[in-house]
């Protein structure tokens, strides 16, 4: 059974709630939820309305006065729960930069 629940994200992940801001490329739709934990390649976002996957979003997770605004793809969806979102390649440095300050934080706090 142990090899059923391998870890299989590409990052670690921490605990980071942060605003979400999540579009629907398609319809244009918005969602404003939170952030339950941050990795650098994705996030799960906590809604009740989550977004179907495999759908194309942009998103921008806010904290501090800052914005992270990536390209991204819902992955996995929890019906009531939230969602996973995976953060499209490559992370424009400017946006991965700032994502790694707080990751730093989370990980400083967390310990």
């Amino acid at each position: 059974m142990p090899d059923v629940m391998a870890e299989r994200r590409a990052a670690p992940r921490y605990a980071l709630i942060v605003v979400a801001e999540v579009t629907e490329l398609s319809s244009g739709a918005r969602l404003t939820a939170r952030t339950s934990d941050v990795s650098r390649t994705g996030c799960y976002v906590d809604t009740l309305n989550p977004i179907p996957s495999g759908t194309p979003v942009r998103i921008v997770l806010a904290k501090g006065g800052e914005n992270f605004e990536v390209s991204a793809k819902i992955v996995y969806v929890s019906p009531g729960l939230g969602m996973g979102v995976h953060f499209d390649s490559p992370v424009p440095p400017t946006q991965l930069a700032i994502l790694d300050r707080w990751l730093q934080f989370a990980a400083r706090t967390t310990l």
